[in-house]
């Protein structure tokens, strides 16, 4: 290994490889510790499953999840328009303003807003969640095999695209 090879921290890099016998280094970004998680619900029971659903980590190579609960869509606008919001999960069934409602206001209203997902009453909604411009859908009930993967998509959309803070 040449002194400049062992001079590059190895958390530095993502991909070492050679090509036609040049040294091609791809920066790694550097992950946060935590991503916070908006849940909205007007029932508490929904928002506890929720995130207990997901869980602290949904899959162990993305960050911890903090997570923020909002009963009301003015506490979630309020919210998501002063920052620090990676991902959304609204449901699409709360009253008196459902999910998708709040969904589509959000990706009118906030620019790069985070992604979102909407907990939608029956699987043949999935037209109104694409109405509403979710990111991703995911049917009542609330099942950890669905819903973890489903968050932990949209967490490594949002690692992709936003700047570490």
């Amino acid at each position: 290994m040449s002194s400049a090879e062992s001079a590059a921290p190895s958390h530095e890099v993502a991909h070492a490889g050679t090509h036609g016998g040049h040294d091609h280094r791809v920066p790694k970004k550097a992950q946060p510790a935590t991503m916070t998680v908006l849940v909205y619900s007007d029932d508490i029971t929904t928002r506890e499953r929720v995130m207990l659903a997901v869980g602290r980590r949904p899959v162990v190579d993305l960050p911890a999840i903090e997570y923020v609960e909002c009963a009301t869509q003015r506490a979630v606008v309020q919210i998501v328009d002063r920052g620090g919001i990676d991902v959304l999960i609204l449901d699409g069934e709360a009253v008196p303003t459902g999910g998708m409602g709040i969904c589509r206001q959000l990706k009118d209203e906030i620019y790069n807003c985070p992604p979102v997902l909407v907990l939608t009453g029956r699987r043949d909604d999935a037209w109104l969640a694409a109405w509403s411009r979710a990111d991703a859908a995911v049917p009542h009930p609330i099942d950890g095999v669905t819903l973890a993967p489903a968050v932990a998509e949209l967490m490594r959309r949002r690692l992709a695209h936003e700047p570490v803070r």
